[in-house]
């Protein structure tokens, strides 16, 4: 195929894309007409509250208050303008366009959903950001991992098992002084309990209690141990990466449920962790809107923001960035280069495996301080789409992140309205962030394309 035919086929493609794209947005506009509007009526107002909750240290401000049926009619206009503009001269940036369609049609339909009552709507963005943190962390381990070449849909078991030794071992530190109530002995080795009483003197701070990090520490050595065994196995042995990673995780699966069963659910003690408290920044905490956003959380929530910026630092403006890029789209011209690719694998899939522990550590003694089984509940999957949306970049798998963790906030928060005001199934809004996922994974913005080595076992000459 002559390169002519290739530019005018992608010419007629961009074309096409264009046409669907406005049709698209003015179908979009007549079903926030038709469906929102015109089933809302005249008198009802939707308040939107404009604090996170009584938690927050800024100042309070007063509830966005909008006439319900006007705003929608207005939202409706302005997005049957934007497809009326893509039809006749067309975005510069269609996938901006895009994006902000669908931001107003979500902004409808929660005004639609909310009609005649209230929604704390900045409540339910920082419930996003929670929902999001373990996806990120995902993402961010997959792209670690993918970067380099290597291809891991082990992130799911890296992040159970993590969960899992996480509770476990803060639990350990954490009730280390419990006694038989019977025999009145100390429950744990003598070890363990002086080594509690020496770290209670050096404790850093009361919102990063030592235990805590020492769990957040374990589930990275878990990932990490875990990842080693992923990339000796894809690495050296060059056994098909998929298979490598179903193994683990058909591994994590049946280990953690074990001894979930055997041994955390009749011992509480060892299931009892506790949570990251609260921990405000002074002073950016108090800004309203942004502060109880972003400035306002646990401290693994600050640690997921650092790992972002740093990832992407390193993976654009270092030397171990510049290397872990060759290795994934051209090892062998890499390796002419001086570059050692095995240990560039090696070290990037352990790296991905001990931020997917974080992740997996987010869900115990970051949210909820205990484990259950199969707790993680399908996120590492969906960090991989996350990945994937985010076209391997920290910033996008992020934002990428986000959406997913939205649709998750979505539902719950639709879940509490009632059926009176969503007349919609609760078994479908438990749908809702799987349903984005496959929207995502099949194509919704643009085409992504992965390293060009990923998941290409390197022999070297």
């Amino acid at each position: 195929m002559s390169t002519a035919t290739m530019a005018a086929g992608k010419t007629a493609f961009r074309e096409q894309r264009s046409i669907g794209m406005g049709i698209f947005f003015l179908l979009v506009a007549l079903f926030i007409f038709g469906a929102f509007s015109l089933t809302a009526t005249a008198e009802m107002t939707t308040a939107f509250g404009l604090n996170p909750g009584a938690r927050t240290n800024a100042p309070r401000l007063d509830d966005w208050v909008l006439p319900t049926q006007s705003t929608l009619w207005v939202l409706s206009v302005v997005v049957a303008f934007a497809g009326g503009w893509q039809l006749a001269r067309g975005f510069k940036r269609v996938n901006l366009a895009l994006l902000v369609v669908a931001l107003i049609f979500v902004f409808a339909f929660l005004t639609w959903a909310a009609r005649g009552t209230s929604m704390n709507l900045l409540g339910m963005i920082s419930t996003s950001l929670l929902r999001a943190a373990p996806i990120a962390f995902g993402a961010l381990s997959g792209i670690l991992c993918e970067r380099a070449g290597v291809i891991n849909i082990a992130i799911e078991g890296m992040m159970l098992s993590g969960a899992m030794v996480a509770v476990v071992a803060a639990s350990l530190l954490r009730n280390y002084n419990q006694t038989n109530p019977i025999t009145g002995e100390p429950v744990f080795p003598a070890w363990l309990v002086s080594l509690g009483q020496t770290l209670d003197q050096y404790n850093l701070h009361e919102a990063v209690p030592w235990y805590l990090l020492f769990g957040l520490l374990a589930a990275m050595l878990t990932g990490a141990v875990l990842a080693a065994f992923h990339a000796w196995l894809s690495v050296t042995f060059k056994v098909d990466q998929i298979v490598s990673g179903t193994v683990i995780n058909i591994f994590s699966v049946g280990i953690t449920s074990f001894l979930s069963q055997r041994f955390l659910q009749p011992i509480q003690a060892l299931n009892s962790g506790g949570v990251f408290p609260i921990l405000p920044i002074p002073g950016l905490s108090s800004i309203p809107i942004i502060g109880p956003l972003l400035f306002e959380n646990r401290f693994i929530i600050y640690v997921l923001f650092v790992m972002v910026i740093g990832i992407f630092v390193m993976l654009y403006y270092t030397r171990w960035g510049l290397r872990t890029i060759a290795v994934g789209e051209h090892p062998k011209a890499a390796d002419t280069l001086g570059v050692n690719v095995f240990k560039m694998r090696y070290l990037n899939v352990i790296m991905g495996g001990m931020v997917a522990g974080m992740g997996g550590a987010y869900f115990t003694i970051g949210s909820v301080g205990r484990f259950d089984e199969v707790l993680t509940a399908g996120k590492g999957f969906i960090g991989l789409a996350a990945m994937i949306f985010g076209k391997w970049d920290p910033l996008g798998a992020f934002g990428a992140s986000l959406i997913f963790g939205f649709a998750d906030a979505l539902q719950v928060k639709l879940q509490g309205l009632g059926s009176g005001q969503v007349p919609i199934p609760s078994e479908f809004l438990l749908m809702a962030p799987y349903i984005v996922t496959m929207v995502v994974l099949a194509g919704a913005i643009g085409r992504a394309i992965p390293p060009a080595a990923d998941g290409q076992p390197y022999e070297k000459d």
